[in-house]
């Protein structure tokens, strides 16, 4: 269980804070459950109202500093998703992204960018595919970890950006 004041990840809506956990208002069926009140981090002026054992939809902790700072030093180390079907590769992305974890977000990142350096090198566009799922990984990502490392998110994304950069170089 959270508490009052905790950051989490609230499955693919990201960083949220709990702001109130109880009883809601409404129909008796309602009344016997206790919620959570969530403030999604980047979607201003909206809640999220959600049982406390809601098992539909992944809710953990952020993660703390010392695992981000561990977790940018490790990006390298990072495996590439290992995309066999191309006609799947967007239900690939997406399986990814619903395990709610930094290190499949950063492999999300990883595998994209380097497709779209290779299909750039052949004269080919980015897909919107991959360009809607490079953002959502990357949304994701840098928003739990400014939480964790208690920065801006574009001064997140410009510190590991970096690091994602530094392997595009090596990629062929």
């Amino acid at each position: 269980m959270f508490n009052v004041g905790d950051y989490i990840i609230y499955g693919n809506n990201g960083v949220c804070l709990v702001d109130k956990i109880g009883e809601m208002g409404g129909s008796r069926k309602t009344q016997a459950r206790v919620y959570y009140t969530l403030i999604p981090c980047y979607s201003k002026g909206s809640k999220i109202f959600t049982p406390v054992d809601n098992e539909k939809v992944k809710m953990r902790h952020v993660i703390s500093r010392d695992e981000a700072l561990k977790l940018i030093d490790e990006i390298e180390e990072i495996d590439y998703l290992e995309i066999i079907d191309e006609k799947k590769r967007d239900l690939e992305y997406k399986d990814a992204l619903s395990k709610c974890d930094c290190r499949e977000l950063v492999s999300i990142i990883k595998t994209i960018r380097a497709h779209i350096k290779k299909r750039m090198k052949v004269g080919k566009k980015i897909t919107s595919g991959d360009e809607k799922y490079c953002r959502l990984a990357e949304d994701s990502l840098y928003g739990e970890l400014a939480i964790s490392l208690e920065m801006e998110r574009d001064e997140v994304k410009d510190m590991v950006s970096k690091k994602f950069d530094e392997l595009l170089v090596q990629v062929k």
